[in-house]
Order: C-alpha cells, then sequence, then structure tokens
C-alpha cells in the first residue's frame, strides 16, 4: 500500500515559510489518499519556484521551458492516458507565459489536472509583478504600481474549463480535498492555490488571506455547477475570497475527439512509416 514515504524526494529549497510546502505537503497526501503509486503519475513543471516541486516528491517527471508545461503534458496524455499528468507551474508561469497554452488547454478539455502555485509575484527572479499581483502592487518592474490583475477563477470558468476550483496554502487538509476531486475528475481541472511569498510579497501574507479565506461548503447551499454563481464567486476577491469547487461541468474528453474510444493510446499502438513517407514526399 502506498503511503506518504514513497512520494519523499529531494529536500526543498524554498526559502524557509514559503507556502509551496504546504502544495508538496497535500499534493502528496492526495496521490496517497488516492492510492496512486508514484510510477502512474506524471508531473509536468516550468520554470520558477513552484516549477521545482516534481524534484521534492516521487513520480515520472518532465521539467519543460518557462510556460511550456501544459502542451508537454497534453501530448504525455495523448501518448499514453494510463499515467495520471499533473501540470504545476506558477502564475506567472501558467497566466503569464504559457497564458496561450492555459486557454485553448482549457477549452479543448484534455484530461489534465493543472495546478498553479499562485503568490502574485516573480519570486525566482528576486519579486517582479505577475500576472496576478493586486493592483497598485510596487516592485521593481512596476514602481508606479501593478495594473488590473488577472482573475484566474473567471479566465477557467470562461475559457471553459470543466472543474475549477481555488485553495489555500495555509489550509492544508481543504486543499489535499480539493486536489483529489480535482485529479478525480475526468476533465481539465485548473486549481488556483493561494500560495504567499514570504520574501517578495508583504502584503497577501498568510495573516492577510486567513483573515478573507471562507470555504464554500461551510457557507450554506452552493452549487458549483451553476456557471452564474461561479462568476459571481470568482469576482470576490479583496473583502472574502471562496476557497474550494467554484465550478463543475462534464464535458466530452478532447482526447477521445482525436483518438476516438476504441483505439489504443499512441504509445501502444504500432509504428508506420506510410504515413511519414507520404508526407515527405510532398517535399520531393
Amino acid at each position: 500500500m502506498v503511503t506518504m514515504a514513497d512520494y519523499t524526494g529531494l529536500k526543498p529549497a524554498w526559502c524557509k515559510g514559503c507556502g509551496n510546502f504546504g502544495i508538496l505537503k497535500a499534493l502528496n497526501q492526495a496521490l496517497v489518499n488516492l492510492g496512486f503509486e508514484p510510477h502512474q503519475v506524471l508531473m509536468v513543471s516550468g520554470i520558477g519556484d513552484a516549477g521545482k516541486l516534481p524534484h521534492y516528491t516521487k513520480g515520472n517527471v518532465f521539467h519543460a521551458l518557462h510556460g511550456r508545461h501544459i502542451p508537454v503534458a497534453i501530448g504525455a496524455r495523448i501518448a499514453y492516458p494510463e499515467l495520471k499528468v499533473i501540470a504545476i507551474g506558477g502564475d506567472g508561469d501558467t497566466y503569464g507565459e504559457g497564458g496561450n497554452h492555459l486557454l485553448h488547454a482549457m477549452r479543448r478539455n484534455f484530461d489534465i489536472t493543472c495546478l498553479v502555485h499562485n503568490n502574485q509575484v516573480y519570486g525566482l527572479t528576486k519579486g517582479q509583478a505577475s500576472p496576478t499581483s493586486d493592483p497598485g502592487f510596487e516592485t521593481s518592474t512596476t514602481p508606479q504600481g501593478a495594473g488590473p490583475a488577472v482573475n484566474p477563477i473567471a479566465l477557467g470558468i470562461g475559457s471553459g474549463a470543466s472543474f475549477v476550483g481555488r485553495g489555500f496554502a495555509g489550509d492544508g487538509q481543504h486543499l489535499t480535498e480539493l486536489i483529489e476531486q480535482a485529479i478525480s475528475f475526468q476533465g481539465f481541472a485548473l486549481v488556483d492555490i493561494l500560495q504567499p511569498c514570504v520574501s517578495f510579497n508583504t502584503r497577501n501574507t498568510f495573516k492577510w488571506f486567513r483573515e478573507r479565506v471562507y470555504r464554500l461548503d461551510e457557507e450554506g447551499e452552493y452549487e458549483p455547477t451553476d456557471k452564474k454563481a461561479a462568476l459571481d464567486k470568482a469576482s470576490e476577491w479583496e473583502e472574502r475570497i471562496p476557497i474550494g469547487t467554484i465550478y463543475r461541468e462534464q464535458k466530452p474528453l478532447f482526447e477521445h475527439h482525436i483518438l476516438g474510444t476504441d483505439r489504443p493510446p499512441l504509445a501502444k499502438q504500432e509504428i508506420s512509416l506510410a504515413g511519414v513517407e507520404k508526407l515527405l514526399g510532398d517535399f520531393y
């Protein structure tokens, strides 16, 4: 039986007190709770502190270029769907450099889980403003203050993601449960995780979030299949911030559209050069 010890990787090199530690523990616990062995999981990451996470756990790992982790995850999912594919990146990696890939992956609905460590700052490169920095946030690149921020939840819902949730690195049990739901869901799952950066973001701290976050399942009846209600929740930020499953909709998977449901995955299909020869013939 799989245990947390099976997911013990290298010693993390994050700053002491970083919110990434909570995300690492929650992801490992979620995989253990779901009964996945490390060899059954593929973690694809980009560049940044969040991108280092796969090195600090166990499993199959592909370290991609900055903002390019999602297309690699999609390719792996199509080629070998027996793997549980998890794309891992920061807010800059996913919403900035990789924003175009995220947008089209969500609307097509590939069956991958996308975990975003959202610390609202570029931590690895010493504190520049990111796409999710609060308006007015002053950094070396925004001395007059950052402009309007990307709203990841509204972006996910509006772009067609079939599962959109938000977690908080300071609430480990709740985050573990949310990641479990996202991994178990069949379809593109976007999980925006509030991850305080203790070195370069002195505004959105653990204390700041704890005074504002609330669990949706503790606020009476909430139905995550109601898109209008979900968009209303997406607009909440400054005073109250909802965490949990914000939107959920079961839709056809795009990989079924590509391969059909009765064909073996690409990794198990016989290699044929006929198509390649025909393609090359067009150039001669």
